[in-house]
């Protein structure tokens, strides 16, 4: 980068990307340059502003991410004070001679007014700062830090796998998705540098001790040496001046350690560190209470010192009371209203039969809050962010959702039903979290132990306040809105079928009629009727393959109907044409598939016996089904522990009746025909089903 480069991003910046650079030219100038005692007073005085402002930001910031640059300012803070250090211990060592005022009226007034001028009394007070700063809030702070950043790393899965649930639920879109992810990275730097920046602080400790007596024995030297004092006067001088200046890097020293440990110990929440004590330590009064009567009964024991004991318990029984008054404020009582008298019943007509809902949620009792906006519930916008992003993955409109109570269900529990029948039904808890084993969790938790509903894993339903716990043991934490969502959501994909009718086929065709009115025309009612056409799409839908593009699969069967009028052929052919789109919804953008083949005797088999059946339905011995059916799934579970996706390639006359077959034996494994292989996708073979399966 040139010096004119250089200079636009300076333009365009500001004097907001000159802090840095500046402050770390003062650190060069204070290292090489002596410095006069007007420019130390300066710096020092800039030195305690700078850990001041640094503290209460710290302490009114909110999230610890808000302040995410602490790590660094802790460096360049820490490299300030060690750079003055320098400067004062050289201008303390030439000037000490001449008084207390040599180094600047900062360090005087530090070696004079705080410790009384007495050295001995100085040195004591140090030695105990440094004490408290490297003992106690230094190695706390680092241990904190150290702790933090490992369960930080250790929560991350947990925390990547919440994300891509509330994205495959539609609570999210990518963007969020994305920021979210942002902000986990984001943590795990920051604590990660956090766990190192406290190391500078500790190594600070110790600097300002080994400063403090490198400097006392050197101006003893120099003082009774060059300037020929004697030791008592030596010591007055030089000996005041190193503990004046040792304070005044200490105080700003601990005042950082300090603002370090709370940044590290404290959990983000919406209020800052002054919200939550007050919120937290003063929301019961049960505490206060006792402390009063602890006061007082030290303030009555005769030579206890009586005011100030007795004052402290007044002021604690006040305060008890206070807080007592205050949750003892009467709720107002909703106001019920007489019954209205009912009017005369009128005779029933056709319109008190209701149709069934097409997709209807039931919830017990204790779960309205989480469909009632005005209780601040969020299932309502999770539910139509769900509907959304089916809608578009499918390829049609997913209809609405009917929501409603229903007092015959347990309170906890809610009910999903397709087209007015049962589907699902399970319990929740409403003010709990449900914390999913993906598979892989370091410790347990304290809560009711239960299953997922949607995939059925082992899951415990803890507390809010576990939350941030679980993840960091490799749970997957979501709120009962979420597990509610994501099993609609599961169930509306495996039942996407039965919710394709003749009005959603109709609506497709309208719309592709805007852009290609002659193909519509040309296929209904011409080449085939609505109702071939719907049986068509549900036949792609019950085997999960998307209806998005439409267009291609309406030139399909307007080319196909020519030939034959069967749903189930031209299911088929509209599968070849869309085998592009199916296998890149399997694997991916690899070029090679690895698949499970049949063993050509079985294969064989199964096609002689499609063809001697009248009804298409196999009629092979028991015996072997369940062989099959076995095999099938023991080679769905090692290619999924393989990473690769259950994929079994077959012939295409056996094609649809093993899809069938394999939909209650192996729900994990997709069937596809030779002729659905895209000519730019190459088949892996990685094992053969038949030798188990025949038993020959």
């Amino acid at each position: 980068m040139d010096a004119t480069a250089i200079l636009d991003n300076v333009r365009q910046t500001g004097a907001r990307g000159l802090g840095a650079p500046i402050m770390l030219l003062m650190l060069l100038t204070m290292i090489v340059i002596p410095l006069p005692p007007i420019a130390l007073d300066i710096f020092f005085t800039f030195n305690i502003t700078l850990s001041l402002v640094v503290m209460l930001v710290v302490v009114y910031t909110r999230r610890p991410l808000e302040f995410s640059v602490f790590p660094s300012m802790l460096l360049i803070a820490t490299l300030l004070r060690l750079a003055l250090n320098v400067a004062s211990t050289r201008v303390v060592l030439l000037e000490g001679h001449t008084g207390g005022d040599a180094a600047g009226k900062v360090i005087e007034a530090f070696g004079a007014f705080v410790i009384g001028g007495n050295y001995a009394v100085g040195l004591v007070v140090f030695l105990i700062l440094v004490i408290i700063n490297f003992v106690v809030v230094t190695k706390g702070a680092g241990r904190v830090s150290e702790v933090s950043a490992r369960f930080t790393l250790d929560a991350m899965p947990g925390k990547q796998m919440a994300i891509d649930a509330d994205l495959n639920s539609g609570l999210i879109d990518q963007d969020e998705a994305r920021a979210r992810r942002e902000d986990i990275a984001r943590e795990a730097d920051f604590y990660g540098a956090m766990d190192g920046a406290s190391k500078f602080v500790r190594g600070d400790a110790i600097a300002g001790i080994l400063i403090l007596f490198i400097n006392i024995i050197g101006g003893l030297s120099i003082g009774m040496a060059q300037h020929g004092l004697d030791f008592s006067t030596a010591s007055q001088n030089y000996v005041l001046l190193t503990i004046g200046d040792g304070l005044v890097a200490q105080i700003p020293s601990l005042l950082l350690s300090t603002s370090a440990a709370i940044i590290v110990t404290r959990v983000a929440s919406s209020q800052d560190v002054g919200g939550q004590i007050v919120s937290q330590l003063f929301s019961s009064p049960k505490a206060l209470s006792v402390a009063a009567a602890v006061l007082f009964l030290m303030g009555i024991i005769p030579g206890m010192p009586n005011f100030a004991f007795l004052t402290l318990s007044a002021a604690a029984a006040a305060g008890a009371w206070m807080i007592w008054q205050r949750q003892m404020k009467p709720v107002e009582e909703p106001v019920i209203e007489e019954p209205v008298e009912q009017p005369e019943q009128r005779e029933l007509s056709w319109e008190d039969v209701q149709p069934v809902d097409l997709i209807g949620l039931e919830v017990g009792y204790r779960l309205i809050p989480l469909v009632d906006r005005n209780q601040g519930g969020q299932l309502m916008n999770r539910i139509k962010g769900v509907r959304r992003k089916l809608s578009q993955e499918i390829g049609f409109l997913i209809p609405s959702v009917h929501i409603r109570d229903n007092l015959d269900l347990n309170p906890n529990s809610y009910r999903i039903s397709i087209n007015g029948v049962s589907v699902a039904l399970a319990d929740i808890f409403p003010d709990r979290e449900l914390a999913i084993n993906p598979g892989q969790v370091f410790g347990e938790l304290q809560g009711t132990v239960t299953k997922d509903p949607t995939f059925g894993l082992d899951a415990i339903w803890i507390d809010p306040d576990q939350k941030d716990h679980a993840q960091t043991l490799g749970y997957t934490v979501v709120d009962a809105s979420t597990v509610v969502a994501t099993h609609l959501s599961e169930i509306l994909q495996s039942h996407a079928n039965e919710l394709m009718g003749h009005e959603e086929t109709q609506q497709l065709l309208d719309m592709l009629g805007r852009t290609a009115p002659k193909l519509v025309e040309d296929l209904v009612p011409k080449a085939l009727s609505l109702s071939v056409v719907t049986k068509i799409l549900q036949n792609l839908l019950t085997e999960h393959v998307p209806i998005r593009d439409f267009r291609t699969i309406a030139e399909t069967l307007a080319e196909q109907s020519q030939r034959t009028q069967d749903p189930a052929a031209l299911t088929a052919s509209v599968r070849v044409a869309l085998s592009r789109g199916i296998v890149q919804q399997l694997i991916g953008s690899s070029e090679e598939i690895p698949v499970a083949v049949l063993d050509p005797s079985l294969e064989q088999l199964l096609q002689r016996t499609l063809q001697a059946s009248e009804e298409g339905q196999a009629g092979f011995e028991p015996g072997l089904a369940e062989r099959l059916q076995n095999a099938l799934s023991e080679t769905t579970a090692a290619m999924e522990t393989h990473g690769q996706e259950g994929v079994l390639l077959v012939a295409a006359p056996i094609r649809p009746w093993m899809a069938r077959f394999a939909k209650h034996a192996a729900p994990g494994m997709h069937i596809l025909s030779y002729n659905e292989i895209p000519d730019n996708r190459q088949i892996k073979v990685v094992t053969t089903i038949g030798n188990t399966a025949n038993g020959d």
